[in-house]
């Protein structure tokens, strides 16, 4: 699986240097919150990817070609970000083959921080091996939402940086203690896969809110919750969406 990684860099890396003529010119008008960035950052991925031989799931075309392996891509995620010139931004494989999760891939295009992972093989950033926090109390962790969540439930702290699968990236490296969703907050498998890969890869534990399979190339919204250790994601879960 290691020899998907040469087509995934390069994808990722024609991206981030399509987008910068791109980033401030705001929305598209083509779709609602679709900037002229994830246009462009969309055409590479459908033509890298596909070019591969590979299905492509992506959040701004939807699903195009055929093969055995599906790439379910976030061309640009924090697109915002991105736009208002918020160094968090990122793109975002994920291999699936027979509907199993078996790569990740997420670069940050701010900073070219490059994590990914194999299912068995660990999870690395910029190719050192990572693992998560061991946090094991809410009361000491730095947890990262997306969405605002309605009340304090106990955490020492918490972010909403704006880019998914960078969050859950951060949770696999020990930077942050868990990522989860907050109030009316969903998220596209396009948003989470690869960092789901990375983090349970890096010893996360996962689950979604209402017990949805996390693991699709469907364009469904899930809930979903992952942490540095399983007491943690307990403490999450009793505690409910919030």
């Amino acid at each position: 699986m290691s020899d998907l990684f040469p087509t995934l860099r390069d994808c990722a890396d024609e991206i981030g240097r399509s987008i910068e003529a791109h980033r401030g010119r705001g929305y598209s008008g083509l779709r609602e919150s679709q900037y002229h960035l994830d246009v462009v950052a969309d055409e590479v991925a459908r033509r890298v990817l596909g070019g591969a031989g590979w299905r492509v799931v992506s959040e701004e075309s939807g699903v195009t070609g055929s093969g055995p392996l599906t790439v379910v891509v976030d061309p640009i995620d924090g697109s915002t970000n991105c736009d208002h010139g918020v160094p968090f931004f990122a793109t975002s494989l994920a291999v699936l083959a027979d509907g199993e999760l078996i790569v990740g891939y997420v670069v940050n295009h701010a900073t070219g921080t490059t994590y990914q992972a194999e299912r068995g093989a660990g999870a690395t950033r910029d190719g050192v091996a990572i693992a998560v926090s061991g946090r094991t109390r809410l009361r000491d962790a730095i947890v990262a939402f997306s969405g605002l969540p309605a009340h304090h439930a106990g955490w020492a702290q918490f972010r909403a940086l704006g880019a998914a699968s960078l969050e859950i990236c951060l949770v696999a490296d020990g930077s942050l203690d868990a990522y989860g969703v907050a109030q009316q907050s969903t998220l596209n498998p396009w948003d989470y896969l690869a960092g789901l890969l990375v983090a349970r890869e890096a010893g996360a534990v996962d689950t979604d809110y209402h017990g949805e399979q996390l693991v699709t190339d469907d364009a469904v919204v899930r809930r979903p919750l992952i942490a540095a250790t399983t007491s943690l994601l307990g403490e999450l879960v009793n505690i409910g969406p919030l």
